[in-house]
C-alpha cells in the first residue's frame, strides 16, 4: 500500500506517529507490546507510512500457498523451526549482504503475557553488529513511535534495563497482556 494512504488510514483512526530514526541504515527494531493481532496490521501500516522496508521473521506455514506471496510481499522472512540450522547467523548474513536492512521482531514471541522477552533479537544486533531500534504501539493514547536506538553491550541485562525504561508506560491492545520485559 502507498506511504499516503498508509498515513490516511492511520490518522483516520485517531493513530499519531513520532520518529527518532536511528543514524545506521541497518537495526534490529524491536516492537512493544505485541498482545492483539492487530499490532501486526498497525506496524505494517505505519511501516508503510514513513517509507521503511522492514523485514520480519515469520513461521514457514505462513509462507505456503495460498497466502506466502503476500506475507512475502510485506516483507516477510520464512523460517522452519523445526530445523536445527543456526537463526542468528543466518539472519546475521542477511544484514551483510545488504546496504539498508531493518528486521522487527516483537521480542515478546506471542501475544499472551510472558515472564520474560526471547533474546533472539540481542544476539542477531551482537552477530550482525548493528544496534537495535525500538518502537512501540500505545494503545493508550494512540500513538506509534519509533526511537530510542542502542548498541547491544556484552551485558544483556543492560540492554533489557534501557527497553524496561523506554517501553514505561507503553499499553497495548490487550491492557495487561504486556509481557515482563528481562531475560530468562
Amino acid at each position: 500500500m502507498p506511504s499516503r494512504i498508509c498515513s490516511s488510514v492511520l490518522k483516520s483512526l485517531g493513530w499519531t506517529i513520532e520518529v527518532d530514526w536511528p543514524e545506521s541504515r541497518k537495526y534490529v527494531l524491536i516492537v512493544y507490546p505485541h498482545t492483539s493481532n492487530w499490532d501486526f496490521l498497525l506496524g505494517i501500516c505505519a511501516a508503510r507510512a514513513l517509507g521503511l522496508n522492514a523485514h520480519y521473521i515469520g513461521k514457514h506455514s505462513l509462507f505456503r500457498k495460498p497466502y506466502g506471496w503476500f506475507f512475502r510481499a510485506l516483507g516477510g522472512i520464512s523460517v522452519d523451526r523445526r530445523r536445527k540450522e543456526n537463526l542468528i547467523q543466518q539472519v546475521a548474513a542477511q544484514f551483510d549482504a545488504a546496504d539498508e536492512f531493518v528486521l522487527g521482531l516483537a521480542p515478546e514471541g506471542t501475544r499472551s503475557k510472558t515472564d520474560h522477552w526471547k533474546s533472539g533479537f540481542y544476539h542477531i544486533a551482537r552477530a550482525a553488529k548493528v544496534p537495535v531500534a525500538m518502537a512501540y504501539l500505545d494503545y493508550g493514547v494512540k500513538k506509534i513511535g519509533l526511537g530510542g536506538t542502542f548498541w547491544p553491550s556484552d551485558d544483556i541485562d543492560e540492554s533489557y534495563a534501557l527497553a524496561r525504561r523506554f517501553f514505561s508506560g507503553i499499553r497495548g491492545k490487550n491492557n495487561g497482556q504486556e509481557s515482563v520485559i528481562q531475560p530468562r
